[in-house]
Order: C-alpha cells, then sequence, then structure tokens
C-alpha cells in the first residue's frame, strides 16, 4: 500500500490532520529567541484571521505533503525510524514540502495570510527541518 492510500484513506485521514497540527502546535510552541517571537507572533496573528486555519490548511495541502513525502517512504523501506530518515535527508525533504506552501501562498487571496507567510519563508526550511523528526514520527505511526 502507497502512503497515499495509507494517510488519506476515509478512516485515517482525520486522525493524521489532527496529529499534523500538533506537530505544528509543538514545534512553534517550542521555538526561542528572537526567531521564536517572530514565528510565534506569525502563527497567533495567522490563526487570529482564522482560527480553524491550522486544520483546515494542514487537510486542504494534505495530498500534496503526502505526495512530496511519498518517494522518501518508498526508499525508506519502512525499517527503522522514518524521522531519522527524514533528518539524515533534511535539506531534501524540506524543499519538497517548502515548495507545496510556497504554490499555496502564492495562489491564496488572502493577504494577511500571504503576508505572515512570506514574513516567516526566510527561516522555513530550518524550521521545517526541526520537525523533521516529529513528522517523520506521525507519518509512521499512520502508515500501513
Amino acid at each position: 500500500m502507497t502512503l497515499s492510500q495509507s494517510l488519506l484513506a476515509a478512516d485515517t485521514r482525520p486522525a493524521v490532520v489532527a496529529d499534523l497540527v500538533g506537530v505544528i502546535d509543538a514545534e512553534v510552541k517550542d521555538k526561542k529567541g528572537l526567531g521564536g517571537v517572530a514565528i510565534k507572533g506569525g502563527y497567533a496573528a495567522v490563526r487570529k484571521v482564522s482560527p480553524t486555519i491550522a486544520t483546515s490548511a494542514t487537510d486542504r495541502m494534505l495530498p500534496d505533503f503526502v505526495a512530496a513525502l511519498e518517494p522518501f517512504w518508498a526508499d525508506f523501506g519502512g525499517a527503522g525510524d522514518f524521522g531519522s530518515y527524514l533528518s539524515g535527508r533534511g535539506d531534501e525533504v524540506a524543499d519538497a514540502l517548502l515548495q507545496v506552501t510556497d504554490r499555496r501562498a502564492a495562489a491564496t487571496d488572502r493577504e494577511p495570510l500571504k503576508r505572515a507567510y512570506n514574513g516567516l519563508r526566510g527561516k522555513a526550511k530550518d524550521n521545517v527541518k526541526a520537525a523533521l523528526p516529529r513528522l517523520g514520527a506521525v507519518v509512521q505511526q499512520h502508515a500501513r
């Protein structure tokens, strides 16, 4: 069974989305320093515009994220810790995932969301790389 078939199945998808939102929330909460303040502020601003934005955006983008992760999952082969595997290919994985969010941000007509995304985009690759162990754990938990 492919990663798409597993994670996007009607009986699995809601739990995957909820767990991925948990990853986002945990990653934002863990940010420190001035950069962390900016990320927390940007996330709070986006959530003020739309309180359910993390859940709805994750659900909308999940098929694209899963497609971006599919080749890594196939190469991984299921042995070991997928989060560690993703971290070991951090630049490549982060670039693949950020292509999804970049396309979505460019296409939105919601200017406050676009401004918030563009303000955070400079450090996005580092932040995505930091989240890969948690992301990999969620994927591996729900993959069949």
